[in-house]
C-alpha cells in the first residue's frame, strides 16, 4: 500500500460511511450540513399501511401507493437513518439483471422497462442522483472466462477491440454489452425518493427500530404502529426480527472510490460514457465511473476467500458495524482496482466501506402478501437490488390495493421460499460457496479453460 493510501482523510468507518452519504469529510462544513433526523414514532399511531425500512424497497412502496391511492394512510419507520443499509452502500449500478439464472428470462422485460421507469421518475421528480443510462459492460479477461462469456452472450459478443473502444481494461480478450443498465449516485437517489414519498403525504419516521412485527400492528422501541397491512422491507436486517434469523443470510460486499481522476487518466482508460462495468469472474466485482470522474469498485462472495482473509458471511447471522470494514478485502479490491485499470494504480484511495446484503436460500428475491393476515415482505436481492427493489415496491402497491397487472403476475410474486439451515451448516454452506467460486477463479487463471468448479457455483446460485 503507497503513502497516499493511508492518508488520513480516507474515509473508513465501521458505521458505513461511504461516497454515497455526500459528507467531503467526517466533520460537517458550513456549506454542507448533515440533514436533521426525521421525529422518532412514539405512542400510539395507525395508518392504512405501515413500511418497516425506509431503503428502496420499502420507499417505492410507499411512492406508488402514494401516487395511486392518495387517500391511504401510509406510515414508513426506520430503525436508523433512510438509506442506511444496501440502499445507501451499494455500488450504483440500476441493472436488468437477476439473480436467480432459472427465472432470469421470465424476468428481464420488467426489469428492464423498470430502468426506465427509474429514470423517469428521478426526472419528474427532481432527483438529481447523476442517473445516467449507459448499459453494463461485462469484460472477460481471461481465456476461460471469454469461452464461457462468449458461450453465452451468442451475437452478442464484442472482440478485444470493440471493448478498448468502450473502455481499456487492461487483459479484456472481450466481452458483452447490456444495454439495459444505468449508473446512479444510489445516496441520492434513495434521499429524493424519501423526500418525494413526504411531499406526497406519507408520514416517515426515523431512529424508530421494529421490535416485533405480527398481523396488524408493529411494536417499536417507544410505541406502536396498527395498520391493515404491514410491509416488511428489511432486506439484511431481517435476521434480527424474531422468528426470522433463517429467512435469509446477510452476506458482506465492501466497495473503495478512488479521488477524482485527471484527464490524462481518462483518455488512457477510456470510458467516456458512464457505462457500468463488470468482469465474467465466478466471485463478483462490480465497477462504476462516477459523475465527478472517480472510480467505485465493489465485490463480494470470493473475495474475503483470498488467503484466508475476512469473512463474506458471519456466524449466527450476525450483523454488526465492525464488519463493514475488512482491511484485507479493501486491500484486495485495491489490488483488483490496478490490475483492471493500471492507469489508475497510483490513485488515492479516499473512501472504504462496505454492508451487508440479503442472500435467499435459492437465491430467487420474493415479492409477497397474506391477504389474511395483511402482512407483506419483498427483497432477498443478491447485490442487484437497485432495479429490482422498484419493481418490488410497485408490485406490493398494486397487491396491497388490489390491482392485477403484468408485475402481479411475474413468477417472484407469491412463491414460497425455503429457509436456511440451522448453524453450523448454513456458515459451512456460504462460505463454502464463497471459497468455491473463488477456486473455480484461481484454476480458470491457472489452466485457461472454463472449471467444473465453476458449473457447480452455477448450479447452486441457480435458484432451481
Amino acid at each position: 500500500m503507497s503513502d497516499s493510501e493511508t492518508r488520513t482523510d480516507t474515509l473508513v468507518s465501521p458505521t458505513g460511511w461511504s461516497l454515497w452519504s455526500d459528507a467531503p469529510t467526517p466533520t460537517p462544513t458550513p456549506t454542507r450540513q448533515p440533514r436533521p433526523p426525521r421525529p422518532r414514532a412514539r405512542g400510539a399511531l395507525t395508518a392504512d399501511v405501515c413500511v418497516v425500512g425506509a431503503g428502496y424497497t420499502g420507499l417505492w412502496t410507499a411512492y406508488y401507493l402514494a401516487i395511486t391511492h392518495p387517500a391511504l394512510r401510509v406510515v414508513v419507520v426506520e430503525k436508523e437513518t433512510v438509506g442506511f443499509g444496501a440502499s445507501g452502500r451499494n455500488g450504483g449500478w440500476c441493472s436488468a439483471l437477476f439473480p436467480a439464472t432459472a427465472l432470469a428470462a421470465q424476468m428481464r422485460p420488467a426489469l428492464a422497462d423498470t430502468v426506465k421507469e427509474i429514470g423517469a421518475v428521478t426526472r419528474e421528480e427532481g432527483i438529481d442522483c447523476d442517473f445516467t443510462r449507459a448499459g453494463l459492460l461485462t469484460v472477460a479477461t481471461t481465456p476461460a472466462q471469454a469461452a464461457r462469456l462468449r458461450r453465452e452472450a451468442g451475437p452478442g459478443w464484442l472482440g478485444a477491440a470493440e471493448v478498448a473502444r468502450l473502455v481499456r481494461v487492461a487483459g479484456a480478450e472481450g466481452g458483452v454489452l447490456d444495454p439495459d443498465c444505468a449508473a446512479v449516485h444510489p445516496g441520492r437517489l434513495v434521499r429524493g425518493l424519501a423526500d418525494a414519498v413526504e411531499r406526497r403525504g406519507v408520514t416517515l419516521f426515523e431512529r424508530s427500530r421494529a421490535r416485533r412485527i405480527v398481523p396488524g400492528r408493529v411494536v417499536l422501541d417507544d410505541g406502536v404502529v396498527r395498520a391493515d397491512v404491514i410491509v416488511r422491507a428489511t432486506e439484511a436486517y431481517t435476521t434480527a426480527l424474531p422468528g426470522a434469523r433463517r429467512d435469509v443470510v446477510p452476506v458482506y460486499s465492501l466497495l473503495v472510490a478512488t479521488e477524482p481522476l485527471p484527464p490524462a487518466v481518462w483518455d488512457e482508460i477510456g470510458w467516456e460514457r458512464r457505462m457500468t462495468v463488470g468482469d465474467a469472474r465466478h466471485t463478483v466485482s462490480y465497477a462504476q465511473r462516477t459523475a465527478d470522474g472517480r472510480i467505485v469498485l465493489g465485490g463480494h462472495g470470493g473475495h474475503g476467500g483470498h488467503g484466508g482473509h475476512g469473512t463474506p458471511y458471519h456466524f449466527g447471522s450476525r450483523v454488526r458495524p465492525s464488519f463493514d470494514v475488512e482491511p484485507a478485502i479493501f486491500d484486495q479490491l485495491r489490488r483488483t482496482l490496478a490490475t483492471l485499470f493500471p492507469a489508475a494504480a497510483q490513485a488515492r484511495v479516499t473512501h472504504r466501506w462496505g454492508g451487508p446484503l440479503a442472500v435467499p436460500r435459492d437465491w430467487t428475491p420474493v415479492v409477497h402478501l397474506d391477504r389474511g393476515t395483511g402482512l407483506a415482505h419483498a427483497g432477498g436481492y443478491v447485490g442487484d437490488g437497485v432495479t429490482a427493489s422498484a419493481l418490488a415496491g410497485r408490485t406490493l402497491a398494486e397487491l396491497i390495493t388490489g390491482r392485477s397487472s403484468e408485475r402481479t403476475g411475474l413468477p417472484w410474486v407469491g412463491r414460497d421460499r425455503r429457509r436456511w439451515e440451522p448453524e453450523p451448516l448454513r456458515w459451512l454452506g456460504v462460505n463454502g460457496g464463497a471459497l468455491l467460486a473463488a477456486a473455480a477463479d484461481a484454476r480458470e487463471n491457472r489452466t485457461g479453460h472454463p472449471s467444473r468448479l465453476g458449473t457447480v457455483v452455477t448450479a447452486l446460485t441457480s435458484g432451481r
